[in-house]
């Protein structure tokens, strides 16, 4: 599950409440959102604690870095505070920077995630996620890669289920956009 900190904030606050919400509805890692359009959200102490709180829930964590232009730096300070993975949000950017950004996360010595809507993108991280939200995209979801379904993009619970059985059977996995969309679409209860 994406948690996009524009859509509705999640800090130390109402980080419990997301993660119970994560954990009762089936899902096993949280890919949140921690640096978005050049801020660092947390500092160190706060990361750790999102990190010690997932792992207690059984839940993997991945600090999701949201960048939207190729002057924004990568936020090294992130890596290595116990988060299973990084994961860049990097849709908007030329292949070039995307290459760039992922060779930065080699000190991390953590899995690495990159979300983006080049369906043939060439990227080699650990975890491909291609934002096939839509039964337009479902062509694009294939094993070797890990689909997306996103509630802004379902007419109802029933859409959202069949999409999201799709994409779980022809693919390595689910990445759901996003927590605050789930919650304001009220599919859980």
């Amino acid at each position: 599950m994406y948690v996009n900190q524009g859509n509705g904030v999640v800090n130390e606050s109402n980080f419990g409440t997301m993660l119970s919400f994560a954990s009762t509805h089936g899902f096993n890692t949280v890919f949140f959102q921690v640096y978005r359009v050049g801020v660092l959200l947390f500092d160190g102490n706060e990361l750790s604690h999102f990190v010690n709180q997932s792992h207690a829930q059984g839940l993997k964590i991945f600090f999701a870095l949201y960048f939207t232009n190729s002057s924004q730096l990568m936020p090294s300070t992130v890596f290595g505070l116990g988060e299973d993975g990084i994961s860049l949000d990097v849709s908007t950017l030329s292949l070039s920077t995307q290459e760039s950004l992922l060779a930065d996360l080699a000190p991390c010595h953590c899995q690495t995630a990159v979300t983006t809507t080049d369906m043939n993108s060439p990227l080699k991280p650990d975890l491909l996620v291609l934002e096939t939200y839509g039964p337009a995209f479902q062509q694009y979801i294939r094993h070797g890669i890990i689909a997306s379904v996103g509630v802004f993009a379902t007419s109802s619970l029933a859409d959202y289920q069949s999409q999201f059985r799709y994409a779980l059977s022809n693919s390595d996995g689910v990445m759901v956009f996003d927590y605050a969309g789930l919650l304001k679409s009220g599919y859980y209860a």
